[in-house]
């Protein structure tokens, strides 16, 4: 072999052994530049493992050694927790009322946002004025004496009264959430209803007449002849609380005038007489007893009773059937 060839041969070789080197270098130099750590993990059945990773990430070191939690256990640190620097993770069991927090948990993380956002809606307040009723209140009185049979009579007739409101109110998906009373003012007081124990008499103005009773202006019935004089006026008129009030002042003014005087002195005893009201022309009325009539059939009747008055006839017909004054659709004619 010739001297050029043995030096071309020894040339190629320190060539080949530096590249060599050179590779080998390159490996040393990426590896320094990656820790590894020899990392503790203890299985919740107690079993210990050591493991070299260069992951700090609880969640990758466990996927990268094909650990996988169940459901009713728990990581020290947690998931998504960096290795702490014990450089240990401890699996465990969980105890109930840990499961039973992750449930609550996990629970509530199905409620929509929808859901959430809605009780975060604008409140919104508002003041509100309102007209309440003031119930009147009953006071009995005993004036019998202790012999013989009693009755009640009603002395005076209850009217409620009437007040004026002011809440605070507020609402939420125009629902209402809060109501506040601010200020409230009396439009108008209630009467109350006075009723007497009283010996039993009857005190009559025809055979067939009520128990009845008359003074100041005033008629006193019982309950159930009230409520009798409330179907008879509710039948002849009931569309609105001055077309009840004039049929009731009529049989009133009747009750008064010499000239009705015939069919009794009081406002009942005419509703009765033989062909005058609906009374005795035919039964409709009959269906409105115990109260089935209008609330302003009542207080219209009652304050007949207490003297207030809308005219001053003496006979009615339905409109279109005689010539006078039209209230309520009945037209009211002879003038006292």
């Amino acid at each position: 072999m010739k001297n050029d060839d043995k030096a071309s041969i020894s040339l190629k070789k320190i060539i080949c052994i530096s590249l060599i080197f050179m590779l080998i270098m390159t490996v040393s130099v990426m590896a320094g530049n990656v820790t590894f750590r020899n990392v503790k993990i203890v299985l919740a059945s107690g079993y210990e493992m050591n493991v070299l990773t260069s992951k700090t990430n609880v969640s990758e070191i466990l996927d990268e050694n094909h650990i996988i939690l169940l459901d009713d256990e728990k990581v020290v640190p947690g998931l998504d927790s960096e290795l702490s620097d014990n450089k240990t993770i401890k699996i465990s069991k969980m105890s109930e009322e840990e499961i039973e927090e992750a449930d609550v948990i996990e629970t509530s993380e199905e409620i929509t946002a929808e859901e959430i956002l809605k009780n975060y809606d604008t409140i919104v307040e508002k003041i509100v004025v309102k007209k309440v009723k003031i119930p009147y209140e009953t006071i009995k009185k005993n004036v019998a004496s202790e012999k013989g049979a009693k009755q009640d009579r009603i002395v005076q007739y209850g009217v409620d009264g009437l007040k004026e409101v002011t809440y605070k109110i507020k609402y939420q998906n125009n629902k209402e959430i809060e109501k506040k009373e601010i200020s409230s003012k009396v439009i108008k007081k209630p009467v109350n209803k006075i009723v007497e124990v009283r010996n039993k008499q009857t005190v009559t103005t025809r055979s067939s007449g009520p128990r009845v009773s008359y003074a100041s202006g005033k008629w006193s019935y019982t309950d159930a002849e009230l409520d009798l004089l409330c179907a008879i006026t509710a039948q002849e008129a009931s569309s609105s609380y001055n077309a009840s009030l004039a049929v009731i002042t009529t049989a009133c003014n009747r009750a008064t005038s010499s000239r009705w005087k015939y069919n009794g002195s009081d406002p009942l005893s005419q509703y009765k007489a033989p062909g005058q009201f609906c009374y005795s022309i035919d039964s409709h009325w009959v269906k409105r007893l115990n109260g089935n009539y209008p609330a302003h059939v009542k207080q219209a009747v009652i304050d007949a009773l207490n003297g207030k008055r809308n005219h001053n006839y003496l006979s009615f017909r339905s409109a279109g059937c005689a010539s006078g004054v039209n209230i309520g659709g009945n037209v009211y004619f002879n003038a006292m």
